[in-house]
């Protein structure tokens, strides 16, 4: 037996409960991994209160969390990993906010990057690498990233700038400077943000989901050029894109970014640690709005 957060029934945070689970067992191709940390995100606050339900089939008592960071304590067959070894994983099944997990993909967490760093960068490394391909752009072409300040966004804009691309960052006057230190070229989102960027664009990343999709198609004149990570009703009538993570879209995404998340080219959004047991209180600031940073959940 190990011990987890679950979700007790579908509702707010206090269905979040601490409670023994059957421990894990990996199989063929799957690592087991004891998790130090394990990052929070939007769309288990949606998942916890059952919105998501057709999407992702959780169950009263299932173990949330897409982003866990730890180290591997047993290794299934065919997988090529030794115990010991210290990593970072996204959990297409879920299950971070457990002690052990199992994972079918991972990659080494380097000493210089911390596990609330490793455990808060999975995801958003997978959206933002499988956003820039699916969007095709290249080496030499400019990108507008609405929400480069978010924490998706900045991570775009960072990864693009690694790639030789150039950005120009929409975010709020508040993140003017946040943008510049990322490397990305601002302006301020409001009405008719796609005039006041005087320059040609050959692709469009949202990540902000205010709206503009149609305006972006236009700005980049073709709707396979623009992507979108959030949806709405604009998708539809602009064309374009809408992003949507799958095992094959960018299984390299860590291998990618990890490097430059310890190498210091590559920063993440403002974290606020947890411990594990207040799960709970994390959704709860995430959904009041009380917090813009990162939540990361934390094991001793």
């Amino acid at each position: 037996m190990s011990n987890a957060i679950v979700i007790t029934e579908f509702g707010g945070p206090e269905v979040l409960q601490w409670r023994a689970v059957q421990a894990p067992v990996p199989r063929e191709g799957e690592v087991l991994i004891r998790v130090r940390a394990a990052g929070v995100g939007p769309t288990d606050l949606h998942i916890r209160a059952g919105h998501l339900a057709a999407v992702f089939p959780q169950r009263p008592g299932d173990v949330l969390g897409f982003e866990a960071a730890g180290v591997i304590e047993e290794v299934g067959e065919g997988a090529d990993a030794q115990v010991g070894d210290e990593v970072a994983a996204l959990l297409l099944a879920q299950g971070g906010y457990g002690e052990l997990v199992t994972a079918n993909s991972w990659y080494t967490k380097p000493a210089a990057v911390t596990w609330e760093a490793a455990a808060a960068l999975p995801a958003a490394a997978e959206a933002a690498v499988g956003a820039l391909r699916q969007s095709g752009v290249k080496s030499g072409q400019t990108l507008v990233v609405l929400g480069a300040a978010g924490s998706v966004g900045s991570v775009i804009v960072q990864v693009a700038r690694s790639q030789g691309i150039r950005v120009i960052g929409v975010a709020s006057d508040r993140d003017a400077g946040l943008v510049a230190e990322l490397g990305g070229e601002f302006v301020a989102h409001g009405d008719r943000v796609f005039d006041r960027i005087v320059t040609s664009i050959d692709a469009v990343i949202d990540a902000a989901g205010h709206g503009g999709l149609v305006e972006a198609v236009a700005a980049a004149g073709d709707p396979s050029r623009v992507v979108t990570l959030t949806g709405g009703p604009e998708v539809a009538s602009s064309g374009a894109l809408m992003s949507v993570p799958s095992p094959d879209r960018a299984p390299d995404a860590l291998a990618i970014a990890m490097p430059l998340l310890a190498s210091g080219e590559l920063r993440l959004k403002e974290r606020r640690s947890l411990p594990i047991r207040d799960a709970a209180e994390a959704h709860r600031l995430l959904e009041s709005g009380e917090t813009r940073d990162k939540i990361v959940l934390t094991f001793e």
